[in-house]
């Protein structure tokens, strides 16, 4: 596995094997999210390329920027043990500029759901994205779909600024006590692990009410939300595949999302249907 951190250094290596190239955005602390999604990466693509770069574009004034886990010694065991070809590790410095032309998130769904609590967030998100893409030139990008609405919105960048890369969601991957796997899990402790529970509970009972022919989304809500208490609900949403509330639920155009606070820790969470 070859470690680079120089943007020039790796889009000269990446011309000179003229592969395809499979491409895993992260922000470290890796786990088996991450490598289902390096798996999916390996079976596709000639080369698959890794990133780790803790964004700071996409943190808010008292997020927690400067306490994101990171784990690089680990990672990059984890990366070589996966089968990564390059591990691209850039410094802020040389991705940001002064003074630079910005990619920003659209004004209708880059603030709804996560973006209405963190305005710029998106932003943010994209503006890196879009950064990482024109560098690594990826055939594949291969995204989570826990983070369904980050996923959605890089789609929709992906369409609008014509860029030629196809993006793959991957499903989500859960621990064996449901909960989706996150770098922020680490924060919780073994009582708060428990209530973090309520979120993917709330998820499966919306999705045995659907399967049952309960489509109403009112309803829904409203039986998620009373398995979510006590804990504090930033959101619990129902929409189609283009980000739009609904009031019935379409099967294969639906996905529920939660967003709640555990202890001190947000956590996402969501169900496709």
């Amino acid at each position: 596995m070859k470690i680079i951190s120089s943007v020039n250094e790796l889009k000269k290596h990446l011309r000179e094997q003229n592969k395809t190239i499979g491409y895993v955005p992260t922000m470290g602390a890796l786990h088996e999210g991450h490598i289902s999604l390096i798996k999916e990466a390996r079976k596709e693509n000639e080369i698959v390329v890794v990133s780790i770069f803790v964004n700071p574009t996409q943190f808010l004034a008292g997020e927690d920027l400067d306490k994101y886990p990171r784990r690089d010694e680990a990672d990059k065991k984890i990366c070589e043990l996966a089968g990564v070809d390059i591990l691209f590790m850039p410094n802020a410095n040389e991705l940001y500029f002064n003074d630079e032309v910005k990619v920003v998130a659209p004004n209708v769904r880059g603030y709804v759901l996560e973006g209405a609590t963190r305005p710029g967030h998106f932003s943010g998100v994209l503006r890196v994205v879009m950064k990482l893409l024109n560098i690594i030139n990826p055939t594949h990008a291969y995204f989570g779909k826990k983070d369904a609405q980050q996923l959605n919105l890089i789609e929709l960048m992906v369409k609008q600024y014509f860029l030629d890369v196809t993006i793959v969601p991957v499903d989500t991957v859960r621990d064996s006590d449901g909960l989706a796997l996150s770098s922020r899990n680490v924060y919780l402790s073994k009582e708060e692990r428990k209530e973090a529970l309520k979120i993917p509970k709330s998820l499966y009972h919306a999705s045995k009410m659907i399967s049952n022919g309960v489509t109403d989304a009112a309803a829904i809500e409203a039986e998620m939300r009373l398995i979510l208490e006590p804990l504090h609900v930033g959101y619990v949403a129902l929409v189609n595949r283009e980000f739009e509330v609904v009031k019935e639920v379409e099967i294969g155009n639906a996905i529920i999302l939660v967003e709640a606070v555990v202890g001190s820790t947000r956590l996402l969470d969501n169900i496709w249907l």
